[in-house]
C-alpha cells in the first residue's frame, strides 16, 4: 500500500468529536481497515440483531475491574528535536491530533527522561560536575532547548487539570556509577545512594518552582535488569527495593513530594513478579510505592500482571513503553495490530494506563544517538516537512479517544474465535467495545449487553470501535 493511502485529513478527524451521538441506533461504531480508507472513520450503526447467539460477545458492566488512568506518549529529546523541525503550524497539528480535548485522540499522560537516554540528541545529565554531593550545579539547562518546550506546550494543549506527566531516568550521571559512565549499565556506588535520591527531589523542586510544571510521577529506574549500549543502571530487586526503603521514598517525603506517585521495575513483563515479589512484599519499601511499569519488548505472558495484582491488589499496574523496534516502517499494518493486541491483553490483565514510546520519530526511526531506531506512530521527514500518521496511530486511538480516564474495565465474554476484543465504561456510564480482527477474511458477530443485541461486521486486518451513549 501507499503511504500516503494510510494517511487521514485532519477534518476527518476533527468530525469525529461531534460523531458519536450522530449514528443512528444506540451505538456508533468507528473503524479502521487496511484494505479500505477507513481511518478511525464513522461507519454505518448495526443492527438490531434478531436473536442473541450462544457465541455472543457480551458485555457485563455489573462486573467492575480496574480503573483506567489514561493513555500518552513520550515526550523524549528526539521527539522534540523532530517537531521542532517543522513549521509552527504543522507542529501544533500533531500535538493537537495527540492531545487536544475535543479534537485529538484523547491522549492525557506523557513520560519523559530524567537526564539523557538513547532518543536524545547526547549523552547529557543535569549535573556533570564529578563530586559533587550536595547538587550545587543541578541545572535544568539540558533540558531547556527541545524538551522543555514541548512538555509546556503538550501540557497547554490537553490542559494543565488533564496533563499528567511521568519522569523516568535511564542512569545516573556517570560519576555516581561503579564504571563512571552513564552507558553500557553500571551499577549506583553505595555512597552516592542519598545524593542520586536527592538528584530527584531537585528536580522536581526545579519543574515546580522554575519551570511550573507539576511531575504527577516518577519510576525508580528505567529497565533496571538491562545492561545497553546507551544510558542504563543496573538495580537487583534487592538493590532496587533497597534504594526506595532507605534513600529515595524518604527524600521525596522528606522534600514534599509524598504525593508524587512512585513507580518500581518500569521493565518487561518476564520479571515483573520478582520485582514485585522482593520491592511490594517489603512493607517498608512498599509504602512508598504507588505501584509499578511494565514494558512489552521479550515476553507476551501477559497474565503475569494479573499474578502481581492478586498478590498486591492494591498496587496498580501502569503500562509505561513499548514500540515496534528496528527503524521506521510506515505502511506496516502488523505494527498495528502489534499495538492493539499488546493493549488487550495488558488490559484483560489488571493495567491500568498506557504510555507509547516516542510520539514522533524522523524518517531513519531517529534521531537517536547509538543507532537504536524504531518506529513511531507519527513520522515526519524533516527534509520534506511531511507529516504522515502511521497505522499504530489510529490502532491506538480506537483505545484512547473513547476510554476516557475514570473509566472501569468490564466483563466480557464469548465472541467468534479469533476475534480479540476488550469492554470499558466511562464514568458517564457510556460503554465502549474494542474489536480487533487480525484474519484475511470479515467476521460477523453479535454485541450484546443485556438489551436489544446487535448484528455486526468487522472487515479482516480491522479494528472497530463500538461505544453507547452517554447514561441518562
Amino acid at each position: 500500500m501507499h503511504l500516503k493511502s494510510i494517511l487521514l485529513p485532519w477534518t476527518a478527524l476533527a468530525v469525529l468529536a461531534s460523531s458519536l451521538g450522530a449514528a443512528s441506533g444506540s451505538w456508533s461504531v468507528h473503524e479502521t481497515a487496511r484494505d479500505t480508507d477507513r481511518r478511525l472513520a464513522s461507519v454505518a450503526a448495526p443492527a438490531t440483531a434478531a436473536a442473541t447467539p450462544a457465541d455472543a460477545l457480551q458485555l457485563d458492566p455489573a462486573q467492575r475491574f480496574q480503573q483506567m488512568i489514561g493513555f500518552g506518549g513520550a515526550l523524549t529529546e528526539s521527539s522534540a528535536w523532530v517537531l521542532a523541525q517543522l513549521p509552527a503550524d504543522r507542529r501544533r497539528e500533531v500535538l493537537r491530533r495527540y492531545y487536544d480535548p475535543q479534537e485529538g485522540i484523547g491522549y492525557t499522560l506523557a513520560r519523559t527522561h530524567l537526564n539523557s537516554c538513547d532518543f536524545s540528541l547526547h549523552m547529557w545529565a543535569l549535573d556533570e560536575t564529578p563530586g559533587d554531593y550536595d547538587l550545587h550545579h543541578f541545572t535544568l539547562d539540558p533540558m531547556r532547548r527541545w524538551l522543555m518546550p514541548l512538555l509546556h506546550d503538550a501540557r497547554a494543549v490537553a490542559g494543565a487539570d488533564r496533563f499528567k506527566l511521568l519522569v523516568s531516568p535511564w542512569s545516573p550521571p556517570a560519576w555516581m556509577k561503579t564504571n563512571f559512565r552513564m552507558d553500557d549499565g553500571g551499577k549506583l556506588r553505595g555512597e552516592y545512594r542519598p545524593a542520586w535520591a536527592n538528584y530527584y527531589v531537585r528536580f522536581l523542586q526545579a519543574m515546580r518552582d522554575e519551570e511550573k510544571l507539576p511531575v504527577w510521577a516518577l519510576t525508580v529506574q528505567n529497565e533496571p535488569d538491562a545492561k545497553q549500549t546507551w544510558e542504563s543502571c543496573l538495580y537487583s530487586p534487592e538493590e532496587e527495593r533497597d534504594f526506595v526503603r532507605d534513600h529515595l521514598g524518604p527524600a521525596l517525603e522528606k522534600g514534599g513530594f509524598a504525593d508524587v506517585k512512585l513507580l518500581g521495575w518500569d521493565h518487561n513483563r518476564d520479571g515483573i513478579e520478582t520485582r514485585a515479589k522482593a520491592m511490594l512484599g517489603d512493607p517498608k519499601a512498599a509504602k512508598y510505592l504507588w505501584g509499578l511499569g511494565v514494558h512489552w519488548y521479550v515476553s507476551d505472558d501477559y497474565e503475569a500482571s494479573s499474578r502481581v495484582h492478586a498478590a498486591f491488589p492494591d498496587k496498580p499496574i501502569l503500562f509505561t513503553e513499548g514500540c515496534c523496534e528496528g527503524g521506521e516502517a510506515l505502511g506496516r499494518w502488523d505494527h498495528g495490530e502489534t499495538y492493539a493486541t499488546q493493549m488487550i491483553g495488558d488490559f484483560k490483565n489488571w493495567v491500568a494506563g498506557f504510555l507509547d514510546w516516542n510520539i514522533v520519530l524522523d524518517q531513519r526511526g531517529g534521531p537517536n544517538h547509538v543507532g537504536n531506531f524504531c518506529d513511531a506512530p507519527v513520522i515526519v521527514d524533516t527534509n520534506t516537512k511531511e507529516v504522515r500518521y502511521g497505522p499504530s496511530f489510529y490502532y491506538i486511538a480506537h483505545f484512547s479517544r473513547f476510554v476516557r480516564p475514570g473509566a472501569y474495565r468490564i466483563a466480557t465474554t464469548g465472541g467468534p474465535a479469533g476475534l480479540a476484543s476488550i469492554a470499558f465504561q466511562n464514568p458517564d456510564g457510556s460503554l465502549v467495545a474494542v474489536v480487533l480482527n487480525k484474519g484475511d477474511q470479515p467476521v460477523r458477530f453479535t454485541l450484546a449487553t443485556g438489551g436489544a443485541p446487535v448484528a455486526c461486521t468487522i472487515p479482516a486486518h480491522a479494528i472497530q470501535t463500538y461505544a453507547s451513549a452517554a447514561a441518562n
